[in-house]
């Protein structure tokens, strides 16, 4: 099978496989490379050539983020652009531009071909109607924001999902993704940064705008958003989002609790990345404690957020090898 069958396949609770799709979304952070690299990964290798050593199948992004890469930058981590609407209108000009599109179709032009065969899988990546007025606002002027500026939140959500529209209009013209992703961040570890009043005002219809210009061409939608997101699921369902990543266990997410709770929701991610340090017997462990939604389809394991650098490349080599008896045991009892 391809990468690409096995992965619609996967999400599709498919069970016609050679193994479930073996895939790092998030792949690693930098430290971590540098690492490998000095303790024997090879100097020359880029992303995707690391992909190829380890023996992933590879799930490539397309990002059309809604501000232009030339937008004036936060003076800090965290901070905003934006304080009120004459700001924003000021910074409009970076915002949802037609250079943008063009990029992502440019993207798309260039990956077709090995997408078409099934040699790669494309993952869509959109801004979330939580995540954007965050950028633009700052984390704390973002809060402030739904109380003191609801107008302005409304009008940057639905200027967001006229682009957003835009973007999947122009690039399933050129190639369908294989999943849509809206990046969110929504959750910190005790559970979601907003009420469900404010998320049914402030994101939910901009949601229902969006999505159904998505899963008209049969395309899977799910939420990026770190931290426990399990109180989120049902407003998320409501949304008509499918699924979410990357489910950190860390912040007490259990895959298990998810699938007998909702067992037509689909799941990326869940590994905890905290075992890895720790040898064979702790890794395997924790996948044993995954075989059983594996084995019930619509799961697709991964690191629940990127390989952090206090992995080493031998305990990394051992977690690639029980990822990839893991993948078979799940389908087929190996």
């Amino acid at each position: 099978m391809t990468p690409r069958q096995r992965f619609l396949s996967t999400i599709n609770f498919q069970k016609n496989m050679d193994r479930l799709v073996m895939v790092e979304w998030a792949a690693w952070w930098g430290q971590t490379v540098d690492r490998w690299k000095q303790e024997g990964l090879p100097d020359e290798l880029d992303t995707e050539g690391i992909l190829d050593y380890f023996g992933f199948d590879k799930l490539l992004c397309i990002t059309a983020r809604g501000i232009n890469k030339q937008a004036p930058k936060p003076s800090f981590h965290g901070g905003g652009r934006i304080e009120d609407e004459q700001s924003y209108n000021e910074i409009k000009k970076y915002l949802y531009t037609d250079d943008i599109i063009e990029n992502v179709k440019n993207h798309a032009m260039q990956l077709k071909d090995r997408h078409d065969r099934g040699e790669i899988i494309i993952r869509l990546w959109l801004d979330g109607f939580f995540w954007f007025p965050r950028d633009l606002f700052g984390i704390e002027g973002h809060l402030y924001a739904f109380y003191d500026q609801p107008e302005l939140m409304h009008r940057i959500n639905s200027e967001l999902a006229e682009f957003n529209i835009r973007v999947v209009e122009e690039l399933f013209g050129i190639l369908k993704p294989d999943m849509v992703g809206f990046a969110e961040d929504m959750s910190y570890n005790h559970g979601p940064m907003l009420s469900y009043n404010l998320f049914k005002e402030f994101l939910l219809p901009y949601y229902q705008q969006v999505i159904p210009h998505i899963k008209k061409h049969g395309v899977k939608v799910l939420v990026d958003s770190d931290g426990d997101i399990t109180e989120m699921i049902p407003w998320l369902r409501e949304a008509g989002i499918d699924g979410v990543y990357p489910l950190e266990r860390q912040a007490g997410v259990d895959v298990c609790k998810i699938r007998e709770d909702y067992p037509d929701f689909l799941m990326l991610g869940g590994y905890d990345k905290m075992v890895m340090p720790l040898g064979e017997e702790a890794m395997r462990a924790e996948f044993e404690r995954l075989l059983p939604v594996m084995k019930t389809g619509g799961y697709i394991p991964s690191v629940d957020h990127q390989t952090p650098p206090g992995v080493s490349l031998k305990n990394f080599k051992i977690y690639v090898r029980l990822f990839k008896e893991y993948c078979r045991k799940a389908v087929n009892g190996e």
